[in-house]
């Protein structure tokens, strides 16, 4: 699909080829335009291209029915040919992206799997041209999906497997496009046709913590008490649905008592939230009601804000009549699924910047935007300098019905056992935002000045290409 740096692919081209039609009817802006800027964008030119990766160990992390011990920080090196170079990041998530290939797989090899797509994107960039980072993954992700199919021997392999595989690709793009083009701050990076789902600026975004399968109700009461006023609560629990039911409403009881009476500053009622995610493990419609029956039965219901990916992709439940809001993530990975889980009924969609690209994340959010269905901000148990690039889209989101302020959940402090060691890698570590206070992160003029530091190399990642320039 790639051609020489002479000639790139048109939009057109790239639309016959890919099968990409299904942008147009619905009504997406043209990304492969100047985007209506005052200038149009430098042609880039790809001259060289490296990759490496550093794995972290993780305290277990429980969800799917499985757990991951072992976090791939995948490292992306593009230079142009006017010299620049820029490192993008990532955090490969095998088990959340495609569940079938973690169970396939050693931990090791899944992740190297998926490392593998990083580099074959790298190679196909290499020698090619681009004008803007949105253009860049529309051409890539179909010819990675197709060569991830073929390695992991899946032919259904998710796109979000995919995706994953190019956050770092993605990310060093972006990085690549501001500099080449003398941009100093995270809103000068978004095309015009993206701003309006971008445009939002919170002062404070919700530090969400997440809660694996299994945590006692007790710890969760521990991070209310200190200062967290929504969490991530992963049900789902392991078993039969009907052992799984028992379990996840055992659990819910559990929490609705302890916590249910905290009240907080920051909901419209007063009241905790309460943020489940499922994680595709509900079979049936029947099941999750049951779930809700007893919410109501113990007077939770109404504090439940939402409830994330019930059931798996397949599963065309439609789920705008539960009453309760539910939240695409796994499921939405690009715009057009997107799209397609707004119509069975989903009103919120879980965006990741850091597990499904910048460049796809702008999309979704700008049809959730024209749409009308909130999104907030979901993590990958990412670095922590992802954690900024989370930020950066958290902050400009629209509110969350019934919340004040962004939301973004962020677990890496939970997981990563050298979590402290890896915070000083980001190059705004004493930066105000950096980190949680009382529940919420303060993303002042300061955050948004220096656009959370994402712009900034990092000394750490930039040094493990330098021995080969």
């Amino acid at each position: 699909m790639f051609e020489s740096q002479d000639r790139y692919i048109s939009r057109r081209e790239f639309i016959n080829r890919a099968g990409a039609a299904g942008l147009l009817a619905l009504n997406l802006p043209d990304t492969f335009s100047s985007d209506a800027t005052a200038q149009p964008m430098k042609k880039i030119t790809i001259k060289n291209v490296d990759s490496n990766f550093e794995r972290e160990p993780l305290n277990p992390y429980r969800f799917k029915g499985s757990a991951i011990t072992d976090s791939w920080q995948g490292i992306s090196m593009l230079e142009s040919d006017s010299g620049i170079k820029k490192v993008g990041l990532a955090t490969q998530g095998v088990l959340w992206s495609d569940s079938r290939v973690f169970a396939a797989h050693s931990e090791s090899a899944g992740n190297a799997l998926m490392y593998a797509m990083s580099e074959q994107a790298l190679q196909m960039v290499k020698g090619t041209s681009f004008t803007n980072p949105v253009q860049l993954l529309d051409d890539l992700l179909p010819e990675v999906l197709a060569y991830g199919k073929k390695i992991t021997g899946n032919p259904d392999l998710r796109k979000t497997f995919a995706l994953n595989a190019l956050v770092s690709v993605d990310n060093a793009a972006w990085l690549l496009y501001a500099a080449e083009n003398k941009m100093g701050q995270f809103d000068e990076l978004i095309p015009a046709a993206y701003r309006p789902g971008l445009s939002y600026r919170h002062n404070k975004v919700a530090s969400i913590p997440s809660f694996s399968v299994g945590t006692s109700a007790e710890r969760i009461k521990q991070a209310a008490d200190e200062g967290y006023f929504i969490m991530k609560l992963k049900t789902g629990s392991a078993g039969t649905q009907q052992e799984m039911i028992e379990k996840d409403i055992a659990f819910l009881t559990a929490v609705h008592k302890a916590i249910g009476h905290y009240e907080t500053p920051y909901t419209k009622n007063g009241k905790i939230p309460y943020y489940f995610d499922a994680n595709g493990r509900y079979e049936k419609k029947e099941t999750l009601l049951r779930f809700l029956d007893h919410a109501k039965k113990i007077g939770a219901f109404d504090q439940i804000a939402v409830i994330e990916e019930p059931f798996e992709e397949s599963n065309e439940t439609f789920v705008g009549d539960l009453g309760v809001r539910i939240a695409a993530d796994e499921s939405a990975h690009t715009v057009e699924d997107a799209a397609h889980r707004i119509e069975l009924g989903y009103s919120a969609i879980a965006v990741k910047a850091i597990a499904k690209t910048l460049s796809m994340t702008m999309k979704i959010t700008q049809l959730a935007y024209e749409k009308k269905v909130p999104c907030f901000c979901a993590d990958l148990t990412v670095n922590p300098i992802l954690v900024d690039w989370n930020k950066n889209v958290a902050a400009r989101l629209q509110p969350f019905p019934g919340m004040s302020v962004g939301l973004q959940e962020t677990n890496g402090h939970q997981y990563y056992k050298n979590w402290e060691r890896m915070m000083a890698y980001h190059p705004k570590a004493s930066g105000s935002w950096i980190r949680t206070q009382k529940g919420v992160y303060p993303t002042d003029a300061s955050f948004y000045a220096e656009s959370g530091g994402i712009l900034t190399p990092s000394e750490h990642y930039d040094n493990l290409f330098k021995a080969k320039s």
